[in-house]
Formats: C-alpha cells, sequence, structure tokens
C-alpha cells in the first residue's frame, strides 16, 4: 500500500470510527482492509477517498459496511468435530448441574447456539430441560436474522448437509423447498441480545462460552483483554470453546486446562479448581 493509499484508507478507518457503530482501532488492518475492499468493489470505485464520499452520501452504504464488518462467516455444526467432543462436555455438565448456562459471541446469523440447543435435544445422554442458550453480537441485522431462524440452501451453503451430524433434523426445522426454518419450540429457547465483547464487559456464572473466530480479527494488543472478559464470564470449572486456529493467551495459559486441545476446548480452572 503506497502512503498516499494508505492515507485514503485511513480517512475511511476514521470516518468508521466517528460516524459508524464499530470500534475499528480494535481490529487488524489486513482484516479492515479486506472488508473495505469488498465494499468498494460494489460499489464500482477503486480509490478511498471515492468510497468514502460513497459513506458520506449514502446512509444505506454506511449499513452495508457496518454489516460487512461485523457478520461472520458461519454454518450450522461447523467444524463437526468439535460438536462431537462436546457431547460429552453437555452430558456432563447436564448431570451435574440443575441449571447450564452457555453463551455464543459472537453468534452472527444464529446458527452457533441454534446448533447448541439441536445437538443437546437430538442426544439422549444430555438434559436440555437444564440448559439456557445466549447469543450475542454487535450487528442488529444479525441478530434479527438470528432471531427469525430463516436460512437458505445456495451454490455454497448446503443447510441440509450442515445439519446431517444430526439424528433427527426434521423435527428442529422446517424445510420449504431450499428454505430451512428453525421451528418455533427451538427458537424459543435461544435468547438474542447486543453485546460487543470489546467494550461491553462480562457477563457472569457461565458454564460453557464459545467465541470461535473472532480473535483472529482482533489486533494483538486487545485479545487478552477479550481473553478476561471471557474468562470473567465463566464459572470456575466452566468451558471455554474458540476457533480451531485460535488459542488462549499465554499470560493466562494457566488458568485453563485443555479438555481437547484439537478441537479448542479449554475447561476453566483458576487457582487449580
Amino acid at each position: 500500500m503506497t502512503a498516499e493509499t494508505n492515507d485514503g484508507f485511513m480517512r475511511v478507518i476514521r470516518h468508521i470510527q466517528d460516524e459508524v457503530d464499530f470500534e475499528p482501532e480494535y481490529y487488524n488492518e489486513a482484516y479492515l482492509n479486506r472488508r473495505i475492499s469488498a465494499r468498494m468493489r460494489r460499489q464500482d470505485v477503486e480509490e478511498y477517498d471515492a468510497y468514502l464520499a460513497v459513506l458520506r452520501d449514502d446512509p444505506n452504504e454506511k449499513e452495508a459496511l457496518m454489516d460487512s464488518l461485523t457478520i461472520n462467516v458461519t454454518n450450522f455444526f461447523r467444524n463437526g468435530k468439535m460438536w462431537e467432543a462436546l457431547r460429552e462436555v453437555l452430558r456432563e455438565l447436564t448431570t451435574e448441574n440443575r441449571s447450564v448456562k452457555a453463551w455464543s459471541a459472537p453468534c452472527a446469523d444464529g446458527r452457533e447456539p441454534y446448533s447448541l440447543y439441536m445437538l443437546a435435544m437430538d442426544d439422549r445422554q444430555i438434559d436440555e430441560s437444564r440448559l439456557s442458550v445466549l447469543g450475542t453480537d454487535i450487528s442488529d441485522e444479525a441478530l434479527e436474522n438470528a432471531r427469525a431462524g430463516v436460512y437458505e440452501t445456495t451454490r455454497t451453503t448446503d443447510i441440509g448437509e450442515e445439519l446431517s451430524l444430526l439424528d433427527r433434523p426434521e423435527q428442529y426445522v422446517d424445510v420449504e423447498e431450499n428454505t430451512f426454518t428453525v421451528k418455533p419450540e427451538i427458537r424459543r429457547q435461544i435468547s438474542f441480545e447486543r453485546h460487543d465483547l470489546v467494550q461491553d464487559g462480562p457477563k457472569r456464572n457461565y458454564d460453557l462460552i464459545f467465541c470461535r473466530n473472532l480473535l483472529i480479527y482482533i489486533d494483538s494488543e486487545y485479545k487478552l483483554p477479550v481473553f478476561e472478559t471471557l474468562t470473567d464470564s465463566l464459572k470456575p470449572g466452566g468451558y471455554l470453546v474458540v476457533g480451531m486456529t485460535e488459542t488462549v493467551p499465554q499470560e493466562i495459559r494457566d488458568q485453563f486446562e485443555p479438555v481437547n486441545k484439537r478441537c479448542r476446548i479449554y475447561k476453566y480452572t483458576p487457582e487449580g479448581s
């Protein structure tokens, strides 16, 4: 990136800081540049300053950029081996506890928290009546889509294949041609709300937290504060699941015991608890 191009890029970043409900300083530049460049191609502009003019003049583009910056790629039962390994964790938690709190952050369009509850219902050794699931995200559009629970098979996304890990997927979704709608009785079991992991601080007393494939986009200096938010949200003995290419920072690694290192499932063990 030339100095002139970089100056244009930074002008777009400053505009995002001032005008868009998003904090770009927490994310690495490569990620920001990919998402901004994708929107530039959609607007058929090649220069950052030209795109900045579009952002200033078109409120719809501001919303589209926000969606591009915040919505992550997701699937039902993404990384199937992790979900298979998680069965034992859910069996243990629902056997030993009268209530089990799980949190998916960020939850994108809801497929991860729905996957969790469907897996619990589908496994006869898991007591799903003890499980409560929260999905959070910073994108209002993602949360709206998650609450609706409607997903479509396309050339690149086969929802039926995504649900094949379940023994009885037809019990959890209604299918009409290429449209899959999570049944109301499943949707009622999941709560969705807006929450920013970087800025909004911890929640409390969670038994299981998913934070998968966010940290690869976060600038290195902010990764530890995000992990501290997650740690402060976990009960001692609770479980943390991160993305397949992510790991617990060295500074707090002694507080986590690998349950399945390959699948990135860790148990929170502060002071050896």
